[in-house]
C-alpha cells in the first residue's frame, strides 16, 4: 500500500493535487481510488480529492484488485530485481513477454502471474517494456496501474546488438517506420510512416560484425532491427531483416540496461544484463579480435 507523505511546501493543497502532481498518479486511477474502500486515507480515515491536505499528512492508497485472464504456469524466471512496486525480469530468448496464438502457456506472463500468485500476489501482468521473442534482456513489470504509469514516464533502456559489417562511428537514424505492404509483421522506413529515432555506438568489431549499443528515442515495432538494416548493417541472425543465421540461431538483440526513478522513493535505479548466449557463440566462433 504505497504512502506518501505531504512536505512544508505543499500545507494546504488539495488530495487530488497532491496526487495528480506530485505523485505521478492518473486521472483515471484517481477515478478509480475514489470508488475503493478506504481508497484514499490519512491516520486511518477516507479522504475526498477535494479535501485539504497538510504538511506532515501521510496519504495511503489502496488500489482496487486485479483481475487477469492469462494462466498462471510454473516455469523458470531469472528474477534482477523485485520490491512491492514491480518486478524486473532477464528474459531469455525464444519465450514470448505475452501470450500469441501458439504460445498461450510458455509465456513471460504466464511464468509472472504463477510466481506473484504463490506471493499471495493477485496483480495482472503490467510490462512496462516489451521484447520480441527472439529478443533477450530486461523486462519491466509493474505491480499496479500507479506504478506502471509512473514508470513507462520515468525509464531508460539501452541495448546491445551484434550487427553484420564494420561500424567505427557512432551516429543515428532518424527515419519513420511503417508495415511493409503486404506483411502483417515487417517494418520498413518510408514516407508515410511514424517519426523513429535510434542512437547507436560501436564498442568493438568481430570479424566482420560490430557490437553496438543502442539508445532509442521512441519505441516503435522493430525499431532497431529495421533501422539498423535499413543503413546496410542487419543485425546478425535476423533472417526478416536480412541478417544471416550461418552462425546465430536468432537476431542478436539484448536490452541490457535499465535506468529508472522508483515510483515510491524517487532513488534513481539502473539495472544491468548481458547477452550470455551470442556474447558466448562469439567466444567460440573465436571471433573476437
Amino acid at each position: 500500500m504505497p504512502e506518501f507523505v505531504v512536505g512544508e511546501e505543499l500545507d494546504g493543497i488539495t488530495v487530488r493535487a497532491f496526487l495528480r502532481k506530485h505523485c505521478g498518479v492518473s486521472a483515471r486511477l484517481l477515478a478509480k481510488l475514489k470508488r475503493v474502500d478506504k481508497g484514499m486515507t490519512v491516520g486511518g480515515r477516507t479522504v475526498r480529492s477535494i479535501d485539504l491536505l497538510r504538511a506532515g499528512d501521510v496519504i495511503c492508497l489502496c488500489f482496487p484488485e486485479d483481475d487477469s485472464d492469462i494462466e498462471p504456469v510454473e516455469l523458470p524466471l531469472d528474477i534482477v530485481y523485485e520490491d512491492s512496486t514491480m518486478i524486473v525480469f532477464n528474459k531469455p530468448p525464444f519465450m514470448p513477454v505475452h501470450p500469441v496464438r501458439n504460445h498461450q502457456r510458455d509465456t513471460l506472463a504466464n511464468g509472472a502471474i504463477y510466481y506473484l500468485a504463490g506471493k499471495g500476489e493477485n496483480c495482472t501482468f503490467r510490462p512496462v517494456n516489451r521484447l520480441d521473442r527472439d529478443t533477450s534482456g530486461l523486462v519491466l513489470a509493474a505491480k499496479s496501474s500507479f506504478a506502471h504509469a509512473f514508470l513507462a514516464n520515468n525509464t531508460e533502456k539501452k541495448y546491445t546488438a551484434l550487427c553484420e559489417g564494420v561500424i567505427t562511428e557512432g551516429g543515428t537514424v532518424d527515419a519513420p517506420i511503417m508495415l511493409r505492404p503486404g506483411s502483417l509483421m515487417e517494418r520498413q522506413v518510408g514516407e508515410g510512416g511514424v517519426r523513429a529515432v535510434t542512437h547507436y555506438s560501436p564498442i568493438e568489431q568481430c570479424r566482420g560484425h560490430t557490437l553496438l549499443e543502442l539508445e532509442l528515442e521512441t519505441g516503435r515495432t522493430h525499431q532497431i532491427r529495421t533501422h539498423m538494416a535499413s543503413i546496410g548493417h542487419p543485425l546478425a541472425g535476423d533472417e526478416l531483416y536480412g541478417g544471416s543465421r550461418e552462425i546465430f540461431e536468432r537476431q542478436c538483440l539484448h536490452c541490457s540496461e535499465l535506468a529508472l526513478i522508483h515510483p515510491l522513493t524517487h532513488e534513481k535505479i539502473v539495472l544491468k544484463s548481458a547477452p550470455e548466449d551470442w556474447i558466448g557463440m562469439l567466444k567460440n566462433y573465436h571471433m573476437n579480435p
